[in-house]
């Protein structure tokens, strides 16, 4: 679909940032983002002679900027800093190179600018001692998703903000304004989310709905579509968020960055709002885990395509396949036995598990179940 208005530079900029990635597909890339090649070929060709103002239309937009008076780069600082009130020293002096400007004072010298002008809290202060950090060496082997804690909107109801975070590279594939947590919704931002990047290795969540029902439970219709897509799903330990870790920080961020310093009327401001801070989190904000890189920087789309039509789901000869009734059970060798609900409608495949009397319950090739055939534990 045509890219609108009030996005198209930072869809633009996100393309070529993308596009300029090794090993990328640029035509399915062009396509993915709803461009003509031609058009795609466009914005690479300004952006490697222009920079991002190549990427502005001709029509609204002057050939190049006037350039800023070279005042003291204390001015530069703060208004920097009064942009982004969240960053200290660090991401201030590397946005500053970033964008071009020369004799860019050390980190330490710009907190020392900002503590004369009275513009640091309690924020600033630097962590206590680092941690080892933990990730996956390429793109798309394991995607983050969670919901951050809904808030209240002045038009009644509340913002439910569904974010998804790739873990090589911390970019930020979905930050969506839901109305609700249901499945339908997460799938419809989902399917457009694998529209445009592709589909991952592996998705990693936590226990609740609507990607599970508690820690024992954990097979719902949407991880059920996603085993159907060919994407495992992973749930992290009772109690143990950091599991998580990488999504927990980036909800900080984002609460810190933009949510405590905003209240929102209704879900389309909320959405406007989430969008050119993604923007800025993605292509602009140095990532300190990534040694001040941006998280463009690292991300490319993933090579597998996001299928219209889910396959079809077969099973390897030798395997006992039955479907499984609406409620929840199926048959094998006159016995009725019960599965997961979530399973209802679909075939699955069953075969005798390494343990003796244990039947294990394949779907789409992964195990998602064990029965035990003991008769004090048979289900009828």
């Amino acid at each position: 679909m045509p890219w609108r208005e009030e996005t198209s530079m930072s869809l633009r900029e996100e393309f070529v940032r993308l596009a300029v990635q090794e090993g990328v597909n640029r035509r399915a890339l062009c396509r993915r983002f709803g461009v003509s090649a031609q058009t795609g070929y466009k914005w690479l060709r300004r952006y490697a002679g222009e920079g991002r103002e190549g990427l502005a239309d001709r029509s609204r937009r002057p050939a190049h900027s006037p350039r800023r008076t070279p005042a003291a780069m204390e001015a530069r600082v703060l208004a920097l800093r009064d942009e982004h009130p969240a960053w200290g020293g660090r991401k201030l002096a590397r946005r500053l190179r970033d964008l071009g400007e020369e004799a860019v004072p050390a980190p330490a010298t710009i907190t020392a600018i900002l503590a004369r002008h009275g513009r640091l809290g309690q924020g600033d202060a630097p962590s206590p001692q680092p941690w080892q950090r933990f990730e996956h060496p390429l793109p798309n082997a394991l995607w983050q998703m969670d919901f951050k804690g809904h808030f209240a909107i002045q038009s009644g109801g509340r913002c439910h903000p569904l974010t998804v975070l790739d873990d090589h590279s911390r970019f930020n594939l979905t930050l969506a304004a839901c109305v609700d947590e249901r499945t339908a919704t997460v799938q419809a931002h989902l399917t457009a989310c694998f529209r445009r990047y592709g589909l991952p290795e592996r998705i990693g969540v936590d226990n609740g709905p609507p990607w599970g029902l508690d820690f024992a439970h954990t097979l719902t219709p949407l991880t059920v579509w996603l085993l159907h897509l060919g994407v495992r799903v992973s749930h992290s330990r009772p109690y143990h968020p950091q599991t998580l870790g990488k999504e927990e920080r980036f909800h900080r961020s984002l609460k810190r960055e933009l949510l405590s310093a905003h209240s929102f009327a209704d879900l389309p401001q909320c959405q406007r709002r989430f969008d050119r801070w993604r923007d800025v989190y993605n292509l602009q904000r140095p990532h300190e885990a990534l040694a001040l890189a941006v998280p463009a920087s690292r991300y490319r789309p993933s090579p597998r395509p996001f299928p219209e039509t889910l396959p079809g789901i077969e099973y390897p000869p030798g395997m006992h396949v039955r479907k499984v009734d609406t409620n929840g059970k199926l048959s094998y060798h006159g016995r009725c036995l019960r599965v997961p609900k979530a399973l209802r409608g679909y075939p699955v495949g069953l075969q005798p598990s390494a343990t003796d009397g244990v039947l294990a319950v394949y779907f789409c090739h992964y195990e998602v179940a064990q029965i035990n055939l003991n008769p004090q534990r048979e289900e009828a």
